[in-house]
């Protein structure tokens, strides 16, 4: 009577357990459109922060000629290489899924 119970849960219930965990463990590794939308969202924030930080600069800098920013300069070269980078992988992201 104990073959009854213990041959369908090797034959099926083992395998469906590990393959419902690797389905799992690969899926988690994912991002997901939810996902995607915040880190949009992010970064779009984040550009419309540095615009309005650059505002902030220029306006301290027209009243006090000594001052110098100790943040990353957007128009200084090596400053936009990971931002040109992230905004080609954004650009070619949206255009594979259009």
């Amino acid at each position: 009577m104990e073959e009854v119970f213990i041959i369908p849960v090797v034959v099926i219930g083992l395998p469906w357990l590990i393959l419902h965990y690797i389905t799992k463990w690969k899926t988690s590794g994912s991002i997901t459109s939810d996902d995607e939308s915040l880190l949009d969202e992010l970064y779009q924030l984040a550009k419309r922060l540095d615009e309005r930080m650059d505002t902030v600069e220029r306006l301290v800098s027209a009243d006090n000629p000594d001052f110098k920013t100790a943040r990353i300069m957007h128009d200084r070269e090596i400053d936009n290489a990971p931002l040109r980078e992230l905004e080609e992988l954004l650009a070619e992201k949206k255009g594979t899924q259009k």
